[in-house]
């Protein structure tokens, strides 16, 4: 009969025989971050037990791969978006996916036309869901992609949502990159538009993002006035009139108030 060598390493309920613990470290802030909407450096290393530089270091390396994203205000950390994109993938119903789809496809029905939901990440928003058009001329499903937020009308939504203040930290240069020749490319020129969408209670693109497609966006807000998600129907320009895009703009507002009063 074999017998297993003394010093054989097994995983035990305490944890592995030989553990590493600048890996086990890295583990532990990952669960914080899930557990909690966000993460000081001082509430990370007295978690981990460690000094504060060697906590800052490792959130440091952890949002340069993109798994939490420093809040530009508040500078604590939040999850980013490969963390997001591991649960979106290995996740079938997200908690707010599951609650906003079944107005996504009622706003898709009524339109004919894309609909999306999608998440401010740092000074991008990444989109989360999607009802796509049944027509033949669409935009396609951008689920899992990464935009700026400057450049499109689901990020317009939710930054008019924010106030000067953090726009002014997430956007400390005064210019900004572009997508298209039509994108906003000034901080000046954002915080006036801004301004507009919270006048009108809705954002529009056209052409900002991608050259041909147009859209309207709207925020869902919970009770407290903070946006939880942004919600666009996006439409190639060619079926795009002046009546149209106020018809969409209706339209996407009373969604997103309807999916307001749902949230827990």
């Amino acid at each position: 009969m074999s017998r297993k060598r003394p010093d054989a390493a097994e995983p035990t309920a305490d944890g592995p025989k030989y553990p590493i613990e600048s890996v086990d470290n890295v583990l532990r802030l990952l669960l914080m971050v899930a557990r909690q909407r966000q993460v000081r450096v001082s509430e990370a290393a007295a978690e981990l037990g460690t000094v504060v530089s060697t906590a800052h270091r490792l959130l440091a390396m952890l949002a340069h791969h993109g798994f939490v994203v420093q809040d530009p205000d508040s500078k604590a950390y939040k999850a980013g978006h490969v963390l997001l994109r591991i649960g979106l993938s290995s996740v079938n119903n997200l908690d707010l996916r599951t609650l906003l789809r079944p107005y996504l496809e009622e706003l898709r029905d009524e339109t004919e036309e894309t609909v999306h939901a999608a998440i401010l990440q740092g000074n991008e928003v990444m989109f989360i869901d999607c009802a796509e058009s049944p027509m033949a001329l669409r935009v396609a499903s951008r689920v899992g992609t990464m935009m700026w937020a400057h450049c499109t009308s689901i990020g317009k939504a939710w930054l008019a949502c924010e106030s000067d203040d953090f726009l002014r930290g997430l956007y400390p240069a005064p210019k900004l990159p572009a997508l298209t020749p039509n994108s906003i490319t000034s901080r000046a020129a954002l915080l006036a538009e801004l301004a507009e969408v919270r006048r009108l209670g809705y954002s529009r693109n056209e052409g900002e993002s991608e050259v041909g497609v147009g859209s309207v966006s709207a925020a869902v807000c919970d009770r407290h006035g903070k946006p939880v998600a942004s919600i666009s129907v996006s439409v190639p320009l060619a079926r795009m009139n002046p009546e149209r895009w106020d018809v969409l703009a209706k339209a996407v507002q009373d969604t997103c108030r309807a999916m307001a009063a749902i949230l827990p």
